[in-house]
């Protein structure tokens, strides 16, 4: 098949525009919630100061937090921190289209890179100032590479330069150099690319076991598995130190739970779509991409769509969410990479049945032609071979050139037009755990300047770290040094005995605390927040309630003396 470079070319810019027009669609939602607050306050800390904070706490997102650092410095806003994201999804959409086009054609490309734009996880992550975009970016990325090494090796030739220096070895020595440097190359940005990604985010790493089927899948031949063992060694290499370190900081993921009985459906629902008018269609054309009677398997070493996409979709699921049945490791972000698995799968289903349809079309055209007698009309045109590069069809008699790609395109917009109810719902602020940008406001509306302030456990600073200008004027009463200069996340607090001086002296506190903090079952571990519970819950009685989502705000004023 003659790929041309406009069609490839077309294919990967038209998903990158709707992926980011999508994106950028609801981008500046009015409010960051806790997650995207911590890059906040992280990222415009200086250098040093982030280098701090790593050695003991976050050190998995320490590469995100240091590419944040330029951005923010030059726009503090909601927009510049998610825009990385945004730009991230957008290339994704386009990697995913280049991919489809390299492996099948330019309209599986562009069916794919579509498919994966219109998702509304894709949407979802691509408005969320985390890393898992610029990983997924990464992850398709290196699967690109990963195709154009393979392909590279295998061009290269084998590993000697010749069979003893005669004339012509000499004459095609040059050839073979470059091509030895081509493949060198290849494998180098594709280790390079693989190393970036797993250290913006460590369970990326799960990338090298999908790539590992791809190349068995494809029967790859010595030679290549030698080339990718060195390069995915070398990226092992480089997240050891990660890996160690951040497995002393195991404890702020304590929060996961093992996944449960309906963790693989909602998975599921993400990759393809929350509604069965599109869930139902998408799982039939992955099966259909995976049937053998409509195309002839890959050749022995040859790459192609479900060997591809196929590994990538189920293996890095699979491993985080059965590790996570031992050791709780697993949620639907961590895995965003894997979705450009899906699309890949239904366009490739979507171009079989097309060929299904042209066999079946071509079959009927040659049975009317033996019972009229005749192979043909004399001055009709041939029809195209079932996997011929046409892609024009009849319409009302009349030849449309790029037909089947267009109709592919329409049912892709209608079902980005069933989901748009699922992506407007999700640029309401109220779909996040909660919004800081409203408990700030509340806190401007309800406190005076020189009003003490009890954050109830410590990390419900966040929403004075992410907005201060509602907590202007007001006091800390359990802060002693700052998150920036104590390289901690939301700042180091005095100690028990010196809290309960500092609230000996006060006659009313303001208590902004997270919802199971106010609870009995609550318990903390650390004596500071203890010393709080008691000593609020002993010497003062609330006066004055107001909840915002994720967050409560209650004034306490101190109990009148007993007679």
């Amino acid at each position: 098949m003659v790929v041309k470079r406009p069609q490839v070319a077309v294919a990967v810019l038209v998903p990158v525009l709707v992926m980011f027009g999508i994106g950028l669609w609801g981008i500046d939602r009015g409010g960051m919630w806790r997650d995207e607050a911590v890059t906040f306050q992280v990222a415009r800390r200086s250098l040093p100061q982030i280098w701090q904070l790593l050695h003991s706490v976050d050190a998995v997102h320490g590469l995100y937090y240091l590419l944040m650092h330029p951005v923010l410095a030059l726009h503090p806003g909601e927009v510049a921190l998610r825009l990385p994201s945004l730009c991230a999804a957008a290339a994704t959409a386009g990697l995913v289209a280049a991919l489809g086009a390299r492996l099948a054609r330019p309209r599986v490309g562009l069916w794919a890179g579509l498919l994966y734009a219109v998702t509304p996880m894709a949407g979802h992550f691509a408005q969320e100032g985390r890393s898992y975009a610029l990983v997924a970016a990464g992850v398709a990325a290196s699967t690109l590479l990963l195709a154009r090494a393979v392909t590279a090796d295998g061009d290269g030739g084998g590993d000697g330069g010749g069979d003893g220096g005669r004339g012509e070895d000499q004459e095609d020595a040059p050839v073979g150099r470059l091509a030895r440097h081509a493949r060198v190359v290849g494998w180098c940005a594709y280790g390079g690319v693989v190393a970036v990604t797993v250290l913006l985010h460590e369970f990326a790493v799960l990338i090298l076991l999908a790539h590992a089927a791809t190349l068995a899948l494809a029967r790859m031949p010595r030679r290549v598995w030698r080339d990718w063992a060195r390069a995915a060694g070398a990226v092992l290499l480089v997240l050891l130190p990660l890996a160690l370190i951040s497995s002393g900081q195991a404890e702020q993921v304590a929060w996961l739970r093992a996944p449960g009985g309906g963790t693989v459906e909602r998975l599921l629902r993400s990759f393809t779509g929350p509604t069965m008018l599109v869930l139902g269609p998408y799982v039939l054309l992955i099966a259909l991409a995976l049937r053998h009677p409509f195309t002839p398997p890959a050749r022995r070493g040859e790459l192609s769509v479900p060997t591809v996409a196929l590994p990538l979709l189920l293996l890095p699921p699979a491993a985080l969410i059965a590790v996570s049945r031992h050791w709780p490791l697993y949620d639907d972000r961590y895995v965003l990479y894997a979705l450009a698995g899906a699309p890949l799968l239904a366009a490739a289903g979507a171009e079989r049945l097309v060929l299904a349809a042209r066999r079946v079309g071509l079959a009927r055209r040659d049975a009317d032609g033996l019972m009229r007698g005749v192979g043909g009309a004399p001055d009709s045109a041939p029809a195209p071979a079932p996997d011929s590069d046409s892609d024009s069809g009849l319409v009302r008699g009349v030849r449309v050139p790029y037909a089947v790609t267009l109709v592919g395109v329409l049912a892709i917009t209608l079902a980005f037009v069933s989901q748009l109810p699922v992506l407007r719902e999700d640029r309401d602020p109220a779909r996040r755990p909660d919004n800081l940008a409203v408990v700030s406001a509340a806190a401007a509306q309800r406190m005076s300047p020189g009003d003490p302030v009890l954050f109830l456990p410590s990390l419900g600073r966040r929403s004075a770290l992410a907005y201060p200008k509602g907590f202007h004027g007001t006091r800390d009463i359990a802060l002693e040094e700052p998150a920036p200069v104590s390289g901690t996340l939301y700042g180091r607090e005095t100690g028990p005995d010196e809290l309960r001086r500092r609230l000996a002296g006060l006659d009313r506190v303001w208590v902004v605390a997270e919802p199971y903090a106010l609870k009995s079952a609550w318990y903390p571990s650390d004596p500071t927040e203890r010393v709080k519970l008691t000593v609020v819950g002993e010497e003062f009685v609330p006066r004055a309630e107001f909840v915002r989502k994720g967050s409560i705000l209650r004034l306490y004023v101190r109990r009148a003396p007993t007679m």
